[in-house]
């Protein structure tokens, strides 16, 4: 689906100069940045969710050894 994508200026120019220096089109640019982001965001939600695990099961071992 095509879609058009509005930028300042400064953004135009900033993704211009990413696609020259990685030799890309800039909409590759924009696609590899949406997929970096995207994982980027599930790799916090699985780190937060083994944090929230590790909290609950080990709670009384992490309470002793606060003390």
């Amino acid at each position: 689906m095509a879609m058009n994508l509005r930028l300042d200026t400064a953004h135009e120019e900033l993704l211009e100069a990413l696609a020259q220096q990685e030799h890309r089109t800039k909409t590759e640019v924009v696609k590899l940045a949406l997929e970096e982001r995207a994982a980027q965001l599930d790799k916090s939600a699985r780190t937060r969710a083994i944090m929230d695990r590790i909290l609950d099961e080990d709670a009384a071992l992490l309470d002793a050894l606060s003390r």
